[in-house]
């Protein structure tokens, strides 16, 4: 990222084929939908070209990078809010390598889950994805919620527990 701010544009390139898998997961598991996921990462790489400026080599990069995705998942959300429907897209994640398919057990089990995390408020869907699906550790998460890393873990606790209750309601089961 530094030759990109420095002026060598082609590196974004490689900065792209670095993560653009990952940041199309953390969308996908956000919004539900593929078409939304494809032109969020599309909007997040626009903004690392246009504010190249401000990335300082100090900081980590993929916090930098998660921050820059907040602000455009945020921003569309704000601009798009009343196109905001259901679908029937299971929000899987993409994979750079092609996966045998899965048992029907397995299956319902992801869509269950998927199903769960959509009920969600937006707060929590995000930081479980952040610290689950895109196992990024606390500090770094910490640093972009601008909060202690002892409130992250307990905003991640309170989640899972809310997943969970969320789950086993879907599932047909009672929680304790």
């Amino acid at each position: 990222m530094e030759n990109v701010r420095d002026g060598d544009i082609r590196q974004l390139a490689r900065l792209f084929e670095r993560h653009h898998v990952r940041l199309y997961n953390f969308y996908l598991r956000l919004t539900g939908r593929r078409d939304v996921s494809e032109d969020l990462v599309q909007d997040v790489f626009y903004r690392m070209l246009k504010y190249r400026q401000t990335y300082t080599p100090e900081g980590d990069f993929t916090a930098w990078m998660y921050q820059l995705a907040r602000n455009v998942h945020r921003d569309r959300h704000r601009k798009w809010r009343h196109e905001q429907s259901p679908t029937n897209e299971t929000g899987e994640p993409a994979s750079a390598d092609p996966s045998p398919p899965e048992q029907l057990e397995h299956q319902e089990h992801k869509e269950l889950l998927q199903k769960a995390l959509s009920r969600l408020h937006a707060d929590k869907k995000e930081i479980l994805i952040l610290s689950r699906y895109q196992e990024l550790p606390y500090e770094t998460i910490a640093g972009l919620l601008g909060c202690s890393v002892g409130a992250v873990k307990v905003r991640v606790h309170r989640a899972m527990k809310e997943l969970r209750h969320e789950y086993f309601q879907l599932a047909g089961g009672n929680i304790r």
